[in-house]
């Protein structure tokens, strides 16, 4: 069902609480990828250009322990976001209190605030990740409308996105969760054919629930980096030293003959001796593994198989990297999957599916090349085995 955005509902005015997935890589204090904030800009300038008082609000990190509290601060965010917009982002350090009471009372038209790191509510009963009811109903009190456009969470029923929507008249999507719905839920529910999906990353356990949904919309589902050698194993080939997860070997099986040919994996991988940059680098067919090599990425036999049932598709998924591309020797296969995706944008729709892949595309400077790149990985993976997402399910429908 259509759900409600942030173009149905009038703005002028009215204090907008914006959920946003702020949770970004922090080193030494910097951000280190403001990827998730430039995704988020659409929504707040179309707020503040509405005439609406903006009250902005994210996780970052994990509180555990009172120490983690400095190191996960959203001041840095606010800053930063501050010079993107190019106007004043009043930071509030503090979740809840009479100083944000008063600071968000105090707002004009097309100004804005954000406040402090949700998660600073976990340090004492998790109330934050657990949707605390009190919580929830706090913070919905200090806006008229709410907005959430953090699909980074929506595979998560917290007091800043449930908690807010059940307490407030009007929850609508922001634009970037927008986009997430028509691209991942679209792809799911009515994808133009062929529809290719692709799968890799570390672990079969991972994506069990991804492929068995898959195996159900996709024409075809192609499977590498270390989730293939559980597949290989059951496929009776020896895989040396390489990644295995040796209770999936039967559940691969399953999924093998379930697959009906769908599932396609590679001829040939790409080897090392350990796992470790700088270790040899050799190329073996699938059924020549030695006992005391590790598969590290696929190979080009492999690359050039993929991008034959790549090069006809209408709507492809990427989620899980080839190889260990974080490793410039092992890198190749990711990158010439994700340049044989580029090649197709004018005639697919392509879609990233967060995460590892998105974070191996960006390292490729080939982000411009994809029609979507989802901001949320662990959303991302169970929207794929379609799951109905709490985030996304509170939002009010058209």
């Amino acid at each position: 069902m259509a759900k409600k955005t942030v173009r149905d509902v009038e703005l002028k005015g009215k204090k907008v609480l914006v959920r946003v997935d702020f949770n970004v890589p922090l080193k030494d204090g910097e951000i280190s990828d403001e990827n998730r904030i430039v995704q988020a800009l659409p929504t707040i300038k179309y707020i503040l250009e509405q005439g609406g008082r903006a009250i902005l609000f994210s996780h970052l990190g994990r509180i555990k322990e009172a120490k983690d509290l400095e190191k996960n601060s959203l001041s840095v965010v606010a800053k930063r976001l501050s010079e993107l917009l190019n106007q004043e982002v009043k930071f509030i350090p503090e979740t809840r209190g009479k100083k944000l009471e008063e600071a968000v009372s105090a707002l004009n038209n097309g100004e804005i605030l954000m406040f402090e790191n949700t998660r600073f509510e976990d340090l004492d009963g998790k109330k934050e990740s657990k949707n605390d009811p009190e919580l929830g109903k706090y913070w919905a009190s200090l806006g008229d409308v709410f907005v959430n456009d953090a699909f980074g969470t929506a595979h998560r029923e917290h007091a800043s996105n449930v908690g807010v929507a059940s307490n407030i008249k009007e929850t609508v999507a922001g634009f970037l969760l927008e986009k997430e719905i028509n691209f991942i839920g679209g792809a799911l529910e009515n994808p133009e054919r062929p529809f290719v999906a692709i799968l890799g990353g570390a672990k079969v356990s991972d994506k069990i629930e991804v492929i068995k949904n898959l195996l159900k919309v996709a024409d075809r589902v192609l499977i590498g980096g270390g989730m293939a050698y559980t597949f290989f194993k059951a496929m009776g080939y020896e895989i040396g030293t390489s990644l295995l997860e040796a209770y999936k070997v039967d559940l691969a099986k399953e999924l093998l003959e379930l697959s009906k040919g769908k599932i396609c994996l590679g001829d040939d991988i790409v080897t090392g001796k350990g796992f470790d940059p700088e270790t040899e680098k050799n190329v073996r067919t699938v059924d020549q593994i030695p006992a005391d090599e590790m598969g590290m990425d696929i190979g080009p036999r492999t690359a050039e198989k993929f991008d034959s049932i790549i090069k006809d598709a209408k709507t492809v998924v990427w989620n899980g990297p080839l190889g260990v591309f974080e490793f410039p020797r092992f890198a190749d296969g990711t990158r010439h999957i994700a340049q044989s995706l580029v090649e197709i944008k004018d005639q697919a729709t392509t879609i990233i599916g967060g995460g590892d892949s998105a974070a191996a595309v960006i390292q490729f400077g080939l982000e411009d090349g994809f029609t979507h790149i989802s901001t949320g990985g662990g959303a991302s993976l169970e929207y794929l085995e379609g799951k109905l997402l709490p985030g996304i399910e509170c939002v009010d429908n058209k």
